[in-house]
């Protein structure tokens, strides 16, 4: 009886595969990749047309030597790693590995480990597609490049284990100009205006928010402004001047692709971006489930298409008919259309089983992987349903020259917001009163209410924001995301705090190199021709090494370039005033994971360190002590009192010496500005340029 061997990436899916396939199948796991380029050398050869070198990774000989055995005694040895550019190459540096024959060898793809996804794709066995391997092989080397030409200069100049990447220095580039954004931001005053009417007839008051006049909206920017209005409207009579009733649909959400799961599941669950993957990974290979065993219960996680098949788009109109009632079920398909290249012929992310609910799973997950499981299931159902349909009524109340507002809504259909609420969904007002009004509706204000505000700056990075950014400016691919943003945390470039991203000093100083000597590598719009490049590559319209070959010449100039620059800046050990305790040298300041630190120059007879806080020459605002740059726990840059903890003086923004001429108070700089910290204050100037 023939005998086949099945060969997937990860020993999770094996257990759940081996019950879909008989007894004369054999699955077995490659681990992931089985060869790569070498790590101690660049590994590609820019003298032989830029061919790669690759070698097996060290520990993964065992596991090639087991295949070898089982693939000898098998009749056909079926490919089946993952469904894109990375799985594609795996599967091919398998067959070279294993020596493979190509008459036994085919290729399967499945995006979902189901019975019926696995049993369809053994009968649609093909060849390896070599241009997503080329492109697989383009991108890696690519990215070896500019690790391995530019990281070695980052140790020389600042410290050993930095590291540049094209993708992970554009993330980062990214980050630092916001933070730029921020710390120039000066916030602006602004007024707003409550109106509180007692209606005739009616128990409870009514608030309405002052408009403008007729014909224009209004700001108010100054208490000076505010009062003039507020005389105006003080003295006047209050009517209805117009009452409009309409309807406001909101359409059902798009199925989640792997970005807008990282996006959601940040917001709603807080993960951040590398364990959303990593549960829903285990998600789709494979969980027990009682009664069933092993069951992958989500599709495919690295997709960035919103389509569905249409046996899932038939199950699950089918399942909301029964469930909800045929008035739920959306009418047609919702698909989106994406002028942008989509990976193959994925689907989007969504339930193998939409009858398999949250509630049936709950016993068979844990808690993380039902609240992502559920999450997927309900944006999936939702995708399905009917829009969601909404009351409005707004009214215009007329004082005078003046208009106040009220607008409110009620749900006339829930549609899918039945299952699904998305988590930036704004709260529906409900001003139930608005209802019972009508023109002849009788008006007395009972009081005006003012509130002074000020404009906030851009807000910092969130993973989720970083992604979404990442997503459209076309960045990366949905199975990058996640290891980019781990890898600049690692290194400490950025730090997070809540669930905000902050630049740390040392991402500071690699930023600074990278937009100084490798801009090209940092822009944003090289990079993302780059991907269209790789997406071209893929789609067999580019020969890879095309791509390589325009690319590398302008990088090795730049290095070489840099290389020069950065012997010149030979960087010495800075000398400073303080005197080690322990052996009487003048300590010297070093760089370490976290920034600058103070040393013995003694080392290694004498091992003593210290922290390293930088004066700025600016008095403390609050005791006349030094203002010395200090670190957050988690290395985020601050300004603080030298006399701290007996002082409590602190500034996100750099302070000056020059004091406020209006209040007298302390003045912060913020990009080529100064500005009073006092923003009741407000007082701004222009900085003086240095000579």
């Amino acid at each position: 009886m023939a005998h086949y061997l099945v060969i997937v990436e990860s020993p999770a899916k094996v257990k759940t595969i081996k019950k879909f396939l008989g007894s004369s199948y054999t699955v077995a796991a490659s681990n992931g990749h089985v060869r790569d380029l070498p790590k101690s050398q660049l590994g590609v050869d820019p003298e032989n047309d830029f061919e790669p070198k690759y070698i097996t990774i060290r520990g993964k000989g065992d596991i090639l030597a087991n295949l070898r055995k089982e693939a000898k005694k098998a009749d056909k040895v079926f490919l089946a790693t993952d469904p894109d550019r990375e799985g594609e190459a795996i599967s091919w540096h398998l067959a070279a590995a294993l020596k493979l024959d190509e008459k036994k060898m085919r290729r399967i793809t499945f995006n979902e480990i189901t019975k019926n996804a696995i049993k369809a794709s053994l009968k649609a066995p093909r060849e390896i597609d070599m241009d997503l391997v080329d492109a697989q092989q383009a991108r890696r080397v690519l990215d070896r490049m500019v690790g391995y030409r530019i990281s070695p200069l980052l140790w020389a100049k600042v410290k050993r284990g930095l590291s540049a990447g094209r993708v992970q220095s554009v993330a980062l580039r990214i980050i630092a100009d916001r933070e730029a954004q921020i710390d120039a931001f000066i916030p602006e005053e602004y007024w707003t205006l409550d109106a509180v009417f007692k209606v005739k007839g009616e128990r409870r008051p009514l608030t309405a928010k002052f408009y403008g006049t007729e014909k224009n909206k209004m700001e108010i920017h100054s208490k000076e402004e505010l009062d003039q209005i507020k005389q105006a409207v003080e003295a006047t009579d209050y009517r209805i001047a117009d009452i409009k009733k309409g309807e406001r649909i909101r359409k059902a959400p798009l199925p989640f692709t792997t970005s807008t799961l990282q996006q959601e599941a940040a917001k709603v669950l807080n993960f951040g971006t590398q364990k959303t993957m990593r549960i829903a990974q285990q998600l789709y290979e494979g969980v027990d489930i009682k009664g069933n065993g092993t069951v992958g219960v989500i599709t495919y996680l690295r997709t960035d298409s919103t389509r569905i098949s249409e046996e899932a788009d038939a199950a699950a109109r089918a399942y909301i008919a029964e469930t909800y009632g045929s008035d739920y079920v959306a009418a047609g398909s919702s698909e989106k259309k994406t002028e942008k290249k989509i990976q193959d012929a994925h689907e989007a992310i969504r339930p193998s089983d939409i009858t398999r609910t949250p509630a049936v799973l709950k016993d068979s997950l844990t808690r993380d992987q039902f609240r992502l499981y559920q999450l997927i299931w309900k944006r999936f159902a939702a995708s399905r349903m009917q829009p969601a349909r909404f009351e409005t009524t707004s009214v215009k109340i007329a004082a005078g020259d003046y208009l106040f507002t009220v607008a409110t809504s009620r749900v006339a259909f829930e549609g899918f917001r039945t299952v699904y609420t998305e988590a930036d969904e704004e709260k529906e007002e409900s001003n139930v009163l608005v209802n019972g009004l009508s023109m002849d509706s009788v008006l007395t204000k009972e009081a005006l209410e003012e509130k002074q505000h000020f404009t906030q700056p851009p807000a910092h990075y969130t993973e989720a924001t970083l992604v979404k950014t990442l997503e459209e400016l076309g960045i990366g691919r949905p199975s990058t995301y996640a290891p980019t943003i781990s890898t600049i945390l690692a290194r400490r470039y950025i730090t997070k705090e809540g669930k905000n991203l902050y630049m740390t000093e040392i991402g500071e100083v690699v930023n600074n190199i990278m937009k100084q000597s490798f801009p090209s590598i940092v822009d944003v719009n090289f990079t993302a021709n780059m991907e269209g490049l790789l997406d071209m590559v893929e789609e067999g319209k580019v020969a890879w090494k095309e791509v390589i070959r325009n690319f590398y010449p302008d990088l090795d100039e730049a290095v070489k370039i840099a290389e020069k620059e950065l012997e010149s800046v030979k960087i010495e050990d800075e000398v400073t005033d303080v005197i080690c305790e322990e052996c009487g040298r003048n300590m010297v300041i070093k760089y370490g994971p976290h920034g600058k630190f103070l040393a013995c120059p003694g080392f290694p007879e004498c091992r003593n360190t210290k922290p390293y806080l930088e004066k700025i020459g600016v008095p403390c605002p609050l005791c006349g002590g030094e203002v010395v740059i200090r670190k957050t726990k988690k290395g985020r840059k601050y300004y603080g009192c030298e006399n701290h903890p007996d002082c409590d003086f602190m500034s996100w923004q750099k302070p000056s010496e020059k004091k406020c001429p209006d209040c007298g108070g302390y003045m912060v700089e913020k990009g080529n500005k100064l500005v009073c910290a006092d923003e009741k204050c407000g007082y701004v100037e222009n900085m003086k340029k240095e000579e």
